[in-house]
């Protein structure tokens, strides 16, 4: 077993300190990466204080990776020593259902492994995630990463990157399509990079008026003020596509109002009750769809990176050290950062 330093929550009302736990020793397929950049997600913030129940203790938050590989095992191929490599929300799968056999083990049918606050399969033995020195994956969820990138800001494309580029591909979003992006946060601000490098007409769609500047400087060639109805109103039935990510419960009917006929919103951000609910009219009326997306598989993660890589596109990042991360959730609660606080691990030495 190998030492490992890290930080953790204890409890859904403690904040996180310090933790030594231990890592597996590499098997044959194993890889160990050094962390070198951990960003902060609000998934980690909603899992430490169980905002959504089933949260385990101690818990070592963490899923967007970035860090140097330091060991291989004897069968691996993906990557080796001295390579930078990214793990993202997903450390295994059952690896035989339809879903993991066609590369898409976010939807594995007997649940993904979960890089934190999961168990590793066929074990009791809590996973723990990228607030730490060290992590040892299989290579399966490893995914190789370019020195050429900006390392502290790939971090978040582990997680905000591929939650966003996901549903962009699958509903094929590209050039001559009118794309909406609802909300300007960690998953707002790379879809509206990655759906402009797609060659779509992006609209930021925004409650904040005061956004409208710096959503444009991201690559949005225009901003529409969701609070304003006349504006709405003149919108109507023209999006090809929106991408949603507002991560709490909201009224969904004005923005499906937005879409053309036969054409899909999808939700990337809201887990829980929509309120309002969704009328059944804004999907019935112009045959619309409301649909939903979680991250990726494995090589549609490996294909978000480099397309990245081949788009010069990295995240908004804010460098924290380990030992703020307790001010960084609260800033986070209050939507203080532009666009996502990436943890510096070189602190933690």
């Amino acid at each position: 077993m190998i030492k490992t330093r890290g930080y953790a929550a204890q409890t859904a009302t403690s904040p996180l300190t310090p933790f030594n736990f231990e890592r597996r020793e590499p098997g044959p397929h194993d890889v160990q990466i050094e962390i070198l950049y951990c960003g902060i997600c609000h998934t980690d913030l909603h899992q430490v204080r169980n905002d959504w129940g089933g949260s385990m203790y101690p818990m070592v938050p963490g899923h967007e990776i970035v860090g140097r590989v330091t060991r291989v095992g004897a069968q691996v191929t993906k990557v080796k020593a001295g390579d930078y490599a990214g793990v993202g929300c997903m450390v295994d799968s059952c690896r035989r259902c339809p879903a993991c056999n066609e590369g898409l083990e976010q939807y594995c049918e007997e649940s993904p492994t979960w890089t934190y606050n999961s168990k590793e399969r066929g074990t009791e033995q809590l996973t723990f995630g990228g607030y730490s020195e060290r992590v040892v994956v299989e290579e399966r969820f490893v995914v190789k990463v370019p020195g050429s990138l900006d390392l502290k800001a790939v971090a978040p494309l582990l997680c905000a990157g591929i939650t966003t580029y996901s549903p962009l591909r699958h509903w094929k979003v590209g050039k001559g399509q009118k794309v909406g992006v609802i909300g300007l946060g960690g998953l707002g601000h790379m879809g509206v990079k990655l759906a402009k490098a797609l060659g779509a007409q992006v609209v930021m769609i925004t409650t904040s008026p005061a956004k409208g500047k710096d959503a444009v400087r991201l690559g949005a060639d225009e901003v529409l003020v969701s609070k304003d109805t006349a504006a709405m109103a003149k919108q109507a039935n023209s999006f090809h596509f929106l991408l949603n990510t507002i991560p709490n419960p909201h009224d969904v009917n004005p923005y499906l109002a937005l879409l053309k006929r036969d054409a899909t919103m999808v939700l990337v951000g809201a887990l829980t009750a929509l309120e309002p609910p969704l009328q059944g009219s804004s999907l019935i009326i112009g045959r619309r769809q409301l649909a939903g997306s979680v991250i990726g598989g494995m090589p549609e993660t490996q294909e978000m990176i480099d397309f990245c890589a081949a788009h010069k596109i990295v995240s908004d990042v804010e460098m924290v050290p380990i030992q703020s991360v307790n001010e960084a959730y609260e800033r986070l609660i209050k939507n203080d950062v532009r666009y996502r606080f990436v943890i510096d691990m070189a602190s933690l030495k």
